[in-house]
């Protein structure tokens, strides 16, 4: 019996070729260049407002809007949050002054939507918001 392997060692060692592993990586990257779709962003060209730190406040209303959606107009707390008491207590003010919302951070966005709506209804031109100024 031949018990001797028929696998016999080789001094040199195990050969990888890599060129068919380029050519295939090369097939793949053209692929994937050929398919890809390049689209261009939209933009908007907006001219945005530009407001002046020595805003005067002396001729204007002041309208408070509480984190709980509550309205203080020139200092007075409004009874009701409805709508219609918000649009008739604009519509007594002068339509010439300015109107100037002061909305807490957490005031919820529909009730600033509100006096907005109430203020355009009592046709009053100019609006502002009061930022705080933080350095």
């Amino acid at each position: 019996m031949n018990f001797r392997s028929r696998f016999t060692h080789r001094a040199e060692g195990i050969e990888i070729n890599v060129i068919p592993l380029i050519d295939v990586l090369l097939v793949v990257l053209i692929f994937f260049a050929a398919t890809t779709t390049f689209t261009t962003v939209n933009e908007l060209h907006i001219n945005l407002p530009a407001s002046s730190l020595n805003a005067s406040a002396q001729d204007a209303n002041l309208l408070a809007i509480s984190h709980d959606g509550q309205y203080a107009l020139n200092g007075q707390l409004l009874s009701s949050t409805e709508p219609q008491q918000l649009q008739q207590a604009l519509s007594s003010l002068p339509p010439h002054q300015a109107l100037i919302i002061y909305a807490d951070a957490l005031s919820p966005h529909a009730s600033v939507v509100r006096v907005m709506e109430a203020a355009q209804q009592s046709q009053i031109a100019k609006i502002s918001f009061a930022t705080r100024h933080t350095p």
